[in-house]
């Protein structure tokens, strides 16, 4: 963080001269009030009380923190690693760019490695730290197609009825999203688990028919993970055409979905087709960034046991036959939709801080400038690098 805030570490101020992003608009002119860990009043500024101090961020952009719901790690650490660098490492690096919650992504791993970090995860949360706040985990695999593994440890997928399952449920306290193929043995049976204990049931890597993936859905999974990537499409049965799990994200309207937005995954038409099919409330931006997300051109990375490298602004296999991950953090991908896509500033900061929240169910707490939400809020200079970072109101000095 670049600014030098001067002012109350958790106290009451109020953010003025800025353009201040809700939902639906910007708005100029008005003040957003902290008191404590809570957003007191969005309000004009001749409303403020001379007892408030008054912090001018200079005509900048003020949004609510961002929420990252997919995403692996950065600077050569991933969240696979149950250490207290690794989670530092990677919230700082966050907090700095204006992300103020994240969930913690695994990648496919052995169970007993995964379980190693749902259990650090449980005491990381337990604790008090700088940087972005880890709400949870979201652990992506090992329950995948291995057709669709694309950069997923294809020598530790597995399926849902091979007895793991409770292993990694243990610790559904901070498990808050899973991500598994719909359409493998178990499945279904994992699908009504989750909704019991309250997790996100997400569908993903997978070469799933409709059927497969309706089947799922009246089960209870409801978002499905990185639109394109590693996801089935149409297919031919004799002269049947099949929709794959492609289809079932751009048409079924209860679902709600990510889409990796660094204009590498996906070119630009295929970013607005998805945005013209799912709209500006349940399409997620997420950034699926791993260890090599801020590190140069060419720097090796891993995780688990699969290496990578940073090639064309975008984690690759190292044979190139599939990406590994973005190198883009969330805040980089805000221009990227109002750019590329074509999505006012407003639609593309609530896809990045709203839209997030309201798949983990905490919309009343998080993703938008509000009286009563948390004051977790993020200042951004016009190129979306983060000009300063509020935490449950305590600004983040790094």
């Amino acid at each position: 963080m670049t600014a030098d805030l001067s002012m109350p570490s958790n106290g009451r101020y109020a953010l003025v001269n800025g353009r201040v992003v809700l939902p639906d608009e910007v708005v100029a002119g008005k003040a957003v009030v902290v008191n404590g860990s809570r957003i007191e009043d969005v309000t004009g500024i001749g409303y403020l009380g001379s007892d408030v101090p008054q912090i001018d961020v200079g005509g900048r952009i003020i949004t609510p923190g961002l929420i990252d719901i997919h995403t692996h790690g950065a600077l050569g650490h991933t969240f696979n690693e149950p250490t207290a660098e690794a989670f530092r490492v990677i919230t700082e690096e966050n907090g700095k760019r204006g992300v103020t919650s994240l969930v913690a992504t695994t990648a496919t791993a052995p169970i007993a490695d995964l379980v190693a970090s749902l259990e650090f995860t449980r005491r990381w949360m337990g604790e008090t730290h700088t940087g972005a706040q880890v709400l949870g985990a979201h652990v992506e695999g090992p329950y995948f197609s291995l057709p669709q593994a694309g950069a997923q440890d294809p020598a530790n997928i597995r399926n849902p009825n091979d007895g793991t399952v409770d292993q990694l449920l243990e610790h559904h306290d901070v498990i808050r999203q899973l991500t598994y193929a719909p359409e493998l043995p178990g499945a279904i049976g994992l699908t009504r688990k989750l909704v019991k204990l309250g997790i996100v049931a997400a569908g993903g890597h997978s070469s799933a028919i409709e059927v497969e993936v309706a089947a799922a859905i009246d089960a209870g999974m409801r978002h499905i993970i990185h639109i394109w990537s590693a996801q089935s499409t149409t297919v031919r049965e004799g002269p049947w055409r099949k929709p794959g799990m492609l289809e079932v994200t751009l048409t079924y309207p209860g679902l709600t979905v990510e889409m990796i937005c660094d204009n590498k995954h996906l070119p630009p038409t295929l970013m607005k087709l998805a945005y013209k099919c799912i709209g500006p409330d349940r399409l997620c931006a997420i950034s699926d960034a791993t260890s090599g997300a801020g590190l140069p051109e060419g720097s090796k990375f891993s995780m688990g046991e699969m290496s990578y490298d940073v090639h064309d602004g975008v984690g690759m296999m190292l044979d190139r036959s599939a990406f590994a991950g973005s190198t883009t953090l969330l805040n980089q991908m805000v221009p990227i939709l109002m750019e590329q896509v074509g999505v006012s500033l407003p639609r593309a900061v609530r896809m990045a801080s709203l839209n997030p929240a309201r798949v983990l169910g905490i919309e009343h707490q998080k993703g938008r400038l509000k009286a009563g939400r948390d004051a977790d809020i993020a200042v951004f200079n016009e190129d979306f690098t983060a000009w300063g970072t509020a935490i449950g109101g305590r600004w983040q000095q790094y």
